[in-house]
């Protein structure tokens, strides 16, 4: 399997009815990714301005995702905590919105969170292996080492909408030790 992040943009078709998609086809995932087999979807709703994350599920827990936003915009956000890569620490950030149908994949070992940008959001993401509470883990949101770019002033937003749970979260060189 890819242990890769992976921006993907599905076959669209519209016209004056509206749109069809594709939102999830195995073997043209498989022919990117590799090998996969997703055994739980989520879906959360949020408002504008609640960030949701940095999350993780730890060994033998650990998590791929394929994240999409049905309904509005987000700020979706990747950040590399596998201990050998060559990457870690650093974050991958992409807009995915109802409008431009991407999807992102996120591979086992990275943190994941979101920003929600428009009023209503409705974030879907497939996952590999199921949801276990005593492997859940997370990074702070915006820990200055990891130095994720949430562009705040941007949308108008002056402090993110957090969980109790995500404003706890550890910094990366404390979550490491």
């Amino acid at each position: 399997m890819s242990n890769c992040l992976l921006v993907l943009n599905p076959k669209f078709f519209q016209d004056s009815r509206g749109y069809f998609m594709e939102s999830f086809r195995l073997d043209d995932f498989e022919a990117k990714v590799g090998k996969i087999n997703f055994v739980q979807e989520n879906e959360s709703c949020s408002s504008f301005g609640v960030l949701r994350g940095l999350h993780l599920q730890k060994e033998p827990y650990a998590q791929s995702k394929l994240v999409r936003c049905v309904v509005g915009k987000i700020l979706d956000v990747a950040v590399d905590l596998r201990p050998d890569s060559t990457k870690f620490g650093r974050y991958e950030l992409v807009e995915l919105s109802e409008e431009n149908k991407k999807q992102f994949f996120i591979p086992k070992g990275f943190a994941h969170g979101f920003l929600a940008l428009s009023e209503k959001v409705v974030v879907q993401y497939k996952v590999d292996n199921y949801y276990n509470p005593a492997s859940e883990a997370g990074i702070m949101w915006n820990d200055p080492s990891v130095g994720i770019d949430w562009q705040l002033e941007k949308y108008g937003i002056q402090k993110p909408i957090l969980s109790e749970k995500d404003e706890k979260y550890p910094g990366l060189q404390e979550f490491i030790r």
